[in-house]
C-alpha cells in the first residue's frame, strides 16, 4: 500500500489507541513506574524495606521467609511463615501480592531479583505523557524476514552494567530506508511467530533515548514479508527507570540514518515536550 492509498485519519487514530495502550501498561498501578527499588538477590535471608518477609536465592529456587504478622497472596491464597517460589525461568516474573502492592519475583540474566511495585510510587504518581514524534506513513516500510540457516543465540549487554541477556533469533529483518537496503538481527517475539527488534539510529541520545528502541513485528506471511512501522518504535522500561534490567541492541543494529519517527526521550529523562 502506498502513502497515497493510506487513510491518513485512520492511520493516526490507530497509532494514538497504539500509544495509549502501551502507556496505560507502563503506567498501571503495578506497571514499571511502579517499581521502587531493585534487589539482587543472594543465599543469605535478606529483608527490604518495600517488601514483606526476608528473602534468599538458593539452589531451589527463590525462598522468602515472613515474620509473624507478616503474609503475601499467591495464586489467591494467603501465604505466612516460610515459602518456596521454585526455581524461576529466564526472563519470567512471578507477583505476589502484598497489601495494594506487588512483589515481583524474577529472574534476569542468571540473577534472581527481587522488584516491589508500590502504586503510591511518585515516578508513577506524576507520570503524565512521553513526547513522540507526529505519526506518518512513510515511517511503515514493507521488508522480509532473511532466516538463518539454524536459529542462533545472541548474548547482548543490558541497562545494568555487568549484566547480559541471551535471546534467540531467527534471522535478520530486511527493508529499504534512505534509498539504502538494511538489515536488523530480530528476536522471537512474545506472540508465537512475531519478533522483536532493538535498534538505535542517529536520533538516539538526541530527540530519542540513547540505549535503544524497541519495534514489534507481526508474523512473516508465507513468503516472509514483514511491516515494520517505525512509528511505532517503543521505549523500554529503562528509558525512565534506572530500576529496569533492559537489553541492549546487537551491535549490528545501529542504523545510519535518523528515524525520527516513534516515541522520544521520556520527560522524566529530560525530554522535551
Amino acid at each position: 500500500m502506498s502513502v497515497q492509498e493510506v487513510d491518513q485519519v485512520e492511520f493516526v487514530k490507530e497509532w494514538e489507541q497504539w500509544h495509549r495502550e502501551h502507556e496505560e501498561v507502563l503506567a498501571g498501578p503495578h506497571g514499571f513506574l511502579a517499581i521502587t527499588s531493585l534487589h539482587w538477590l543472594s543465599p543469605e535471608p535478606t529483608r527490604f524495606e518495600d517488601a514483606p518477609g526476608a528473602w534468599s536465592s538458593t539452589p531451589d529456587g527463590v525462598v522468602v521467609e515472613l515474620a509473624e504478622g507478616e503474609e503475601l497472596t499467591v495464586d489467591g491464597a494467603t501465604v505466612n511463615g516460610r515459602h518456596d517460589f521454585g526455581v524461576i525461568g529466564e526472563r519470567e516474573s512471578l507477583y505476589p501480592g502484598a497489601g495494594d502492592a506487588v512483589i515481583e519475583v524474577a529472574k534476569r540474566g542468571g540473577h534472581d531479583i527481587l522488584r516491589p511495585r508500590h502504586p503510591g510510587n511518585t515516578l508513577r504518581t506524576a507520570f503524565t505523557r512521553t513526547p513522540a514524534y507526529a505519526p506518518d506513513p512513510r515511517w511503515v516500510r514493507a521488508g522480509r524476514l532473511v532466516p538463518f540457516d539454524a536459529p542462533r543465540s545472541v548474548t547482548v549487554g543490558a541497562a545494568v552494567e555487568g549484566l547480559e541477556h541471551v535471546y534467540d533469533s531467527p534471522g535478520q529483518v530486511e527493508f529499504e530506508l534512505a534509498g539504502t537496503v538494511h538489515r536488523l538481527t530480530a528476536f522471537n517475539g512474545r506472540a508465537p511467530g512475531s519478533l522483536t527488534v532493538l535498534f538505535t539510529d542517529e536520533t538516539s541520545g538526541v530527540t530519542t533515548y540513547a540505549a535503544n528502541r524497541a519495534l514489534q513485528i507481526a508474523p512473516p506471511d508465507a513468503g516472509g514479508g514483514v511491516t515494520l512501522d517505525f512509528n511505532r518504535a517503543a521505549n523500554l522500561p529503562c528509558a525512565y527507570t534506572d530500576l529496569a534490567t533492559c537489553p541492549l541492541p546487537p551491535a549490528e543494529n545501529r542504523l545510519p540514518v535518523a528515524v525520527e519517527t516513534g516515541e522520544k526521550i521520556p520527560l522524566e529523562r529530560g525530554g522535551k515536550p
